[in-house]
């Protein structure tokens, strides 16, 4: 895109000459006549350099109204370049524009080449800070991101398949929602789509909707200006900003404030916002992945999600198994945990002993991959041998909603009553749901009843 260069002055020669020169250039010249329009092109304008006079109608030599223009331009933009142009070049008056803001300084009537290499150094010095200032705000957001323990595991069919079908959905450009349970690990395939996508090379920007509150929801999304409300003491570059050309993630996107949610839908769909105390519309290019743990076509009919911005984001609904879905790779999980564990406290990789294979296969895992990373790390800090058994697994305390262990080590108890035990907490887990008791037990939903009816007589 062409670079936007504003020209201020009152002499309608000069705007002319400086038109034409930059335009001959490959620039787009807008030009002004008065600090007061040069203000307001600022305010709407995407702008890459300012070439100012420093005397106009009112003042013709001491260069005050010019020196007031540069305030107010950095007021408004603190890294637009600004050029000072003036037929009263003296030492002073060129210290005094640095001081307030100015980038450069040139004498009436000006050398064409000069002008032109000052200009294209200024913008390009203003791309690189624009450029660091954003990688610097990127780098705190990957800082303040969520630790992800482990990598994908893919030893199920469910997960298999998962991976193909976010393969073959990757090189486009199409929203992608994924469902589930909290700590299925929805963040890690997010991560692993960008990985995938035509975006790879810029920046995957992540967004915990449940924790922007509904008044700073526009500044954290859309950026601010400074000064533009009591605590913004500088410019912030919002996350869709951020996100331009990459990715953004918005995850729990169930929790988006209502009165939000309409202007997330615009930025969604028109790629286009406005900063907090600005009225200048900036365009961005990001793909969008979101996640939530809520279902989102409920929350529809109950009035707390838009329905227009749910088919927004579903283009393509990629739902992540909870870990009692995926037994398969629960073990080949625990010793990648293990093995993470090992490296952040130096020390020896553990095994996991049969019986601690068995429970870990048998418990319900509620905190899903989450849990289980949390279980592993603490099993390989507790151990004292070279294994982890059932007792380093500490499962007893780590969930009240399925504490099968007991049934495990209890010699005393019969087969039955374990059984019996499994499926009760199978049914309080999934709220009385007999069909997703039974899936989560590996049962039809025939074979399940059949086991309840033998189980009761």
């Amino acid at each position: 895109m062409k670079k936007t260069i504003l020209v201020v002055d009152d002499d309608d020669g000069i705007l002319s000459a400086l038109t034409m020169l930059l335009r001959t250039e490959g620039f787009f010249p807008v030009a002004v006549s008065s600090p007061a329009q040069a203000l307001e092109v600022l305010g709407r304008e995407d702008i890459s350099c300012i070439l100012m006079d420093l005397n106009y109608s009112s003042d013709t030599t001491s260069g005050d109204e010019g020196l007031k223009l540069i305030s107010a331009i950095r007021t408004l933009d603190e890294l637009v370049p600004i050029v000072v142009m003036t037929g009263w070049g003296t030492i002073e008056v060129a210290v005094s524009t640095i001081k307030k803001g100015a980038n450069d300084f040139i004498q009436k009537p000006w050398e064409n080449d000069r002008l032109l290499a000052i200009i294209n150094n200024q913008t390009k010095l203003a791309d690189a800070e624009k450029q660091a200032q954003k990688l610097l705000q990127q780098n705190q957001l990957l800082r303040e991101e969520a630790n992800l323990q482990g990598e994908i595991v893919a030893r199920s069919a469910l997960i298999i398949n998962i991976l193909t079908t976010i393969q073959h959905v990757a090189g486009s450009d199409a929203s992608v929602m994924f469902t589930g349970e909290n700590g299925t690990g929805k963040s890690l395939f997010a991560r692993y789509l960008h990985c995938l996508s035509g975006r790879s090379d810029a920046a995957l920007i992540s967004v915990n909707m449940g924790a922007v509150t509904e008044t700073l929801f526009e500044s954290e999304m859309f950026g601010h200006v400074k000064g533009s409300f009591t605590d913004a003491k500088t410019t912030r570059i919002g996350r869709f900003e951020l996100a331009d050309e990459g990715t953004l993630f918005l995850d729990e996107i169930a929790n988006t404030p209502y009165s939000q949610q309409g202007k997330l839908l615009r930025v969604l769909e028109e790629k286009q916002f406005e900063k907090v105390g600005s009225s200048k519309t900036q365009h961005t290019n990001f793909r969008l992945i979101t996640a939530t743990n809520s279902d989102l076509h409920l929350a529809v009919n109950e009035g707390r999600f838009r329905k227009d911005l749910l088919y927004r984001i579903n283009t393509v609904e990629i739902e992540i198994p909870a870990l009692r879905q995926r037994v398969d790779d629960i073990i080949p999980l625990a010793n990648a945990f293990l093995e993470k564990a090992a490296q952040k406290y130096s020390r020896p990789v553990l095994a996991i002993a049969p019986d601690a294979e068995a429970a870990l296969k048998a418990y319900a895992w509620p905190g899903n991959v989450r849990e289980l990373g949390h279980v592993m790390e603490r099993a390989q800090i507790l151990c004292k041998g070279d294994s982890v058994n059932v007792h380093d697994l500490g499962l007893n305390g780590a969930s009240q909603s399925q504490p099968i262990l007991a049934g495990i080590t209890d010699d005393l108890r019969t087969m039955d009553d374990i059984e019996m035990d499994v499926v009760a907490q199978r049914l309080a887990y999934f709220n009385g749901d007999a069909i997703k008791a039974a899936d989560s037990l590996g049962f039809s939903r025939s074979a399940f009843y059949r086991r309840l009816e033998k189980l009761k007589t």
